[in-house]
């Protein structure tokens, strides 16, 4: 009954219709390799192996969406996926080193060595009577497991600039909404009405954010328009799509563009804390933003990033003012920064679940911070010796570098750690912590000795 009515509300001939204007059989435009200048050394051999063996097989099979992008736009890819006409079953058997995933829509990775090749089958519209799809009453897609064809795969794709197919043998780019010259005139833009799309699934609207501020392409203003009348939609979402949108975001190597541009189409706030914590709080805003530079740095690097650390650097403030309030209620230090720990953590948990993997590397940093403030007796040497050291560390350094502590102490710290073993004992600052009284034992009476 709700299908029948969404596709009564969502039909072609009302004001603007989910699928482009462009009918569904209109054929692609073809663009050889001496138009597009697709270097094939950016390529994964991995997904050209994919392609070869599927269309060996009879089946059509091509490189699609972002990584045909990122190609156009000369860049690598970071990862390589292949659309084609084969089901899931027919793909697992032609690759023996692949296996079928997902509950949304089955998938098939396909293993070559180190490298995951990600192979899905056209699929078709949610609002076709066939297949397995429910939507929400909202307009949101809940389920939408429907083959169709390439045609109608590349209706269901997002950006017109995502909905590409490069094949491999003939070294063509399959174009069917006009990707290629939006992506030549440095636009993003949706293909159908946004604001249909948007409900289908709002976190298309953190794709376009993200995608714009990594790729300097932008936003069509068609597209950008309902975003900020549309955003309390993210309240529907769940909590893991959230975290994992959020993760590709601040791990794009352009995490400062990328939270500006949320804050600018009003999708930060009360929708997800962590990002009110990132762009509100005047405390930690120096903070949070040299957290951010350092990561774009690391990733532009191709070094490695811990998510942990840059979740533990953006909810930081939000536990030094918990912190302070438990110790104002009269706990003592240690306990206090525990009990301001588990709130943060909750009250973040209720938008946006942080896999809990990072939430323990979090917990372990924020943890260590009051022991780089002891200098004295044995604490420096079992800190250096504690396997969260190197983050606790980095992360001290940040505090530092911000103003929150002074620069002296870390510093010292730097100089403790590349010191030889005479140099350290030098450093250690005198113990002026209390010592703890021992208790003595009272012996029992001799009679009662004797009893026993």
């Amino acid at each position: 009954m709700i299908k029948k009515l969404l596709q009564r509300v969502f039909k072609p001939s009302k004001k603007s219709a989910s699928l482009p204007a462009a009918k569904p059989n209109q054929p692609a435009t073809r663009i050889t390799a001496k138009a597009h200048h697709i270097n094939r050394k950016l390529i994964s051999h991995a997904a050209i192996k994919t392609t070869e063996g599927l269309q060996k097989a009879g089946f059509e099979a091509f490189i699609v969406g972002g990584a045909v992008r990122d190609l156009l736009l000369k860049k690598r890819p970071k990862d390589f996926d292949v659309a084609t006409n084969a089901t899931p079953e027919q793909v697992n058997r032609i690759f023996r080193r692949s296996r079928i995933i997902g509950r949304r829509f089955r998938l098939v990775h396909v293993m070559f060595g180190d490298e995951t090749i990600e192979v899905s089958t056209f699929r078709g519209s949610h609002l076709n009577d066939q297949g397995d799809a429910k939507v929400a009453d909202t307009g949101r897609i809940l389920r939408d497991n429907v083959f169709g064809s390439q045609e109608e795969d590349a209706v269901r794709r997002d950006f017109t600039a995502n909905a590409l197919y490069y094949d491999p043998a003939t070294e063509e780019v399959l174009d069917f909404h006009n990707g290629v010259p939006d992506i030549q005139a440095g636009v993003l833009r949706m293909i159908g009405d946004p604001e249909i799309r948007y409900r289908e699934d709002p976190v298309r609207m953190l794709r376009a954010v993200r995608l714009s501020a990594k790729l300097g392409l932008k936003l069509d203003k068609k597209t950008e328009q309902p975003i900020s009348e549309l955003a309390e939609l993210l309240h529907d979402v769940p909590p893991s799509r959230l975290f994992d949108e959020m993760l590709k975001m601040f791990l794009s190597g352009h995490a400062i563009e990328s939270a500006n541009a949320l804050r600018e189409h009003g999708l930060h706030h009360g929708l997800l804390p962590l990002l009110d914590v990132v762009l509100e709080q005047p405390m930690g805003e120096r903070f949070v933003k040299l957290a951010l530079k350092n990561t774009d740095e690391r990733v532009l690097a191709d070094k490695p990033v811990s998510p942990g650390f840059l979740f533990a650097t953006l909810l930081w403030h939000e536990v030094l003012l918990a912190w302070k309030k438990f110790e104002q209620q009269g706990n003592k230090p240690i306990p206090a920064l525990f009990m301001a720990m588990d709130e943060v953590c909750d009250i973040q948990a209720e938008k946006m679940a942080i896999n809990k993997r990072y939430s323990v590397t979090m917990r372990e940093i924020w943890s260590l911070q009051p022991r780089f403030e002891q200098r004295a007796g044995k604490r420096p040497y079992s800190l250096l010796e504690n396997p969260r050291y190197r983050a606790g560390y980095d992360f001290l350094l940040l505090r530092c570098e911000s103003g929150e502590l002074p620069a002296e102490l870390g510093q010292w710290w730097t100089d403790f750690a590349n010191a030889d073993g005479e140099k350290r004992q030098t450093m250690l600052l005198p113990d002026s912590t209390p010592r703890k009284r021992r208790r003595r034992r009272t012996k029992k009476p001799a009679t009662a000795a004797a009893g026993e």
